[in-house]
């Protein structure tokens, strides 16, 4: 299972990629890609839209199942990636690359102590 030491992560598998300044960006765990299995659509949120922590973003459709991607926190949606709407699969490719959801300019970084470390992810994930 990769999880990556320089991200922060959600109960709920999402990871938070600090940018610069107040700029993240936001995407999947490979646990969450694998969990899915064969990702064939995605619903983007709209770059510009106001977003809580906690709020439904984004929806992924696999071959069985039907995920929405939660915001990680408050903010600003500022650019989404829009490759993936041609080319849903990089989300299981790559989820921590080419893979990334959104991007997000954040309102309230003291949000970002309320993440998860890689170490108390990785506990989630051995339990599930």
């Amino acid at each position: 299972m990769n999880i990556p030491e320089d991200l922060k992560y959600t109960e709920e598998h999402e990871w938070v990629r600090v940018l610069d300044g107040n700029r993240v960006e936001v995407g999947i765990t490979d646990f969450a890609q694998a969990e899915l299995s064969d990702i064939v659509y995605v619903e983007l949120p709209e770059a510009g839209r106001e977003v809580r922590r906690g709020e439904a973003v984004a929806t992924l459709e696999a071959v069985k199942t039907v995920a929405e991607v939660y915001s990680p926190l408050s903010g600003r949606v500022v650019e989404v990636n829009t490759a993936l709407e041609e080319a849903p699969e990089r989300i299981n490719q790559d989820p921590y690359g080419e893979g990334w959801i959104f991007r997000m300019e954040i309102t309230h970084p003291e949000e970002l102590e309320n993440l998860l470390t890689p170490e108390q992810y990785r506990k989630i994930v051995e339990n599930a």
